[in-house]
């Protein structure tokens, strides 16, 4: 069937909730990776009911039309692009809170929610949603399950697959699942709804989530920089907090090249050359204690220790760390990476991207989810294009990571920017019964092509 003709199908099933303004259709075009589809798509379709998205597949999957489901448009590896030929399905619209009980620990939430405005929400409640990641400001609760977020609290508090319950998930036909249960326990059949945390779309649409809550850490939160002549240092400062047996509740590490950049983005005095840092939250009735036993570890690891005054310090602290991907913007275009290795493998990862750095003459600013081993490497360059040399760099830094005993992302996902190197990680027989899987659930392959598997 011909573009228009699946434009007409849509606009008599949902009207002015289709979108084909070329501004809008062109935007659709890119996320937050830097990276974007080589053409428009055919249109966007604001939902804002499950009939509405259910609406959309049966018209996908009659006319063959490929479906793009979209959020916020935050993502890193290129898993909500659109482009020539495919619907946009946005769930922006469709943010409500359903449901919290208290009494059980959960809330069931619309995907379109932003995940800041959820927590805002249940703090009346004295609840809070564990996930954390660092765009929480702008990223919906629905594209943190897209993509298995993780963020800066999940080595205490755990990932986004922790906190999801279930799920409500439209197919590529229309058909609507409900999966998960509301108990805190539960394993009757296999557990698909931990199988659709992170699968970026090609599953199908999810419409819903019933949500894990916790309740909010009793006492006040205590913060602290460390600050070391170089990153080994810092990260071998970090292995010793692990090492500790202390967990704080954030630990956070930007190398010089991330930290330098920040500090220009925010007029804030330059720091020493080289110098990395460590920046650490405690919580809880012992958060005090903690943070003073963390100094001393710290201090005898060779850092520079500094304990926030007051809130207004630690707030500027968390404001710097932040603010990397708007401060990696104004040094040029990036390709934002995300691997993970064993906490104990740290220094060695940085070393190797010290390594790359010297081979490839990049300069690559790295910060790290250090209570958890998740780096964020930066490849920064010009123009809209990655060069070769830096994708081979991006190569060596992924082989690097899997040599290590990690994986090739801790929690942007695999998207488009990734998918050339998954069989590296799966192996053949892990990588075919992975597309196995994904065709029982959509046979005609018409949700997100071309992401996650390469062609």
């Amino acid at each position: 069937m011909s573009a228009p003709d699946v434009v007409t199908l849509l606009r008599a099933a949902l009207g002015e909730r289709v979108d084909t303004d070329p501004l809008h259709l062109d935007a659709a075009r890119a996320d937050k990776s830097g990276h974007a589809a080589t053409g428009a798509p055919l249109a966007i379709v604001h939902a804002a009911s499950v009939p509405d998205v259910q609406a959309t597949a049966r018209i996908a999957h009659a006319t063959g039309t490929p479906i793009v489901t979209r959020g916020a448009g935050t993502g890193l590896a290129g898993g909500a692009h659109a482009g020539p030929g495919e619907i946009v399905l946005s769930m922006r619209a469709m943010d409500r809170i359903l449901e919290v009980r208290p009494d059980d620990l959960l809330a069931v939430v619309e995907p379109g929610i932003l995940n800041a405005d959820l927590n805002r929400a249940l703090a009346a409640h004295d609840l809070w949603w564990a996930p954390d990641p660092a765009s929480r400001e702008i990223s919906t609760v629905g594209g943190n399950i897209a993509t298995g977020a993780g963020g800066l609290l999940c080595a205490k508090y755990g990932v986004v697959r922790d906190a999801v319950l279930g799920v409500d998930l439209v197919l590529a036909d229309g058909r609507l699942l409900r999966l998960g249960h509301r108990s805190v326990k539960g394993v009757t059949g296999l557990d698909l709804t931990s199988l659709v945390v992170g699968s970026e779309g090609i599953l199908g649409v999810v419409v819903g989530a019933t949500l894990r809550l916790r309740h909010r850490v009793p006492g006040a939160t205590r913060t602290l920089t460390a600050s070391f002549p170089d990153v080994r240092r810092a990260a071998e400062g970090a292995a010793a907090v692990t090492a500790s047996g202390i967990q704080p509740a954030i630990m956070e590490l930007m190398d010089a090249a991330s930290l330098a950049a920040v500090h220009r983005l925010l007029a804030l005095p330059a720091p020493a050359p080289g110098v990395a840092q460590l920046t650490i939250q405690t919580d809880g009735p012992a958060a005090t204690a903690e943070a003073e036993a963390l100094t001393e570890i710290l201090s005898a690891s060779g850092a520079t220790v500094r304990l926030a005054a007051d809130d207004a310090e630690a707030d500027l602290l968390w404001r710097i760390r932040r603010s990397l991907h708007p401060a990696m913007e104004t040094l040029g275009t990036t390709l934002i990476e995300d691997v993970s290795v064993p906490r104990s493998a740290m220094p060695a990862m940085f070393d190797e991207i010290a390594r790359i750095e010297r081979d490839y003459g990049l300069i690559i600013p790295t910060v790290c989810h250090a209570g958890d081993g998740n780096l964020h490497p930066n490849f920064v360059f010009e123009g809209d294009t990655v060069p070769d040399r830096v994708w081979h760099a991006a190569d060596e830094l992924f082989q690097a990571a899997l040599r290590l005993g990690g994986t090739l992302t801790g929690e942007h996902g695999v998207g488009l920017l990734k998918r050339r190197w998954l069989a590296d990680e799966l192996g053949d027989d892990q990588w075919q019964l992975q597309r196995d899987i994904a065709r029982v659930f959509d046979p005609t392959g018409i949700m997100n092509p071309g992401k996650v598997f390469a062609p």
